[in-house]
């Protein structure tokens, strides 16, 4: 996966107008969506439940932020978090899949990542995000890497979650 990057200059477009794009792109195809956050906060459930009607789409998330609640609720394996750490593709893949299967969803939505201002490594700099995204027939992981702030990190993390979803619902 190579990494995506882009900064400041190019606009954050309102979060809640995408999700609620997001929202109903999700009643038309009749899916329901749970969300496992961690860089993120809760911030795209959050946008999620800013949009009226929401419940028929979002059944819940979980805030994962330490990896005892990763491993205990959404079954990521504490091997995998030894061997690629809590920010990886394959935890946000496991995030993905078991915030779907704990909540019985058709879509899995999980996002972990780096904010900062530390934590970040040459190999994992803040900034550092990874999405992974399950449907009934699909998976995606994208890597992404952002160059802002803690707050700036969080909602460009929410942004591309928020939109590769949308992305993968309307393909």
């Amino acid at each position: 996966m190579k990494p995506y990057s882009f900064g400041r200059e190019k606009g954050v477009e309102h979060l809640t107008q995408l999700a609620a794009r997001v929202g109903a792109l999700l009643i038309q195809k009749g899916w329901t969506l749970a969300t496992a956050e961690s860089c993120t906060g809760g911030l795209i459930s959050h946008q999620l439940t800013n949009v009226p009607g929401s419940s028929a789409y979002f059944i819940g998330g979980v805030v994962a932020y330490a990896n005892r609640v990763k491993e205990e609720l959404l079954g990521v394996s504490k091997e995998l978090l030894q061997t690629h750490g809590a920010v990886s593709a394959e935890v946000a893949l496991a995030m993905a899949q078991g915030i779907q299967r704990l909540l019985a969803t058709d879509i899995g939505l999980a996002v972990t990542g780096i904010a900062g201002p530390s934590g970040g490594t040459p190999e994992k700099p803040v900034g550092t995000v990874f999405i992974a995204i399950t449907t009934p027939k699909n998976r995606e992981v994208r890597h992404l890497l952002s160059a802002a702030d803690r707050e700036g990190n969080k909602r460009f993390s929410a942004e591309a979650a928020l939109r590769l979803l949308e992305t993968m619902l309307t393909n």
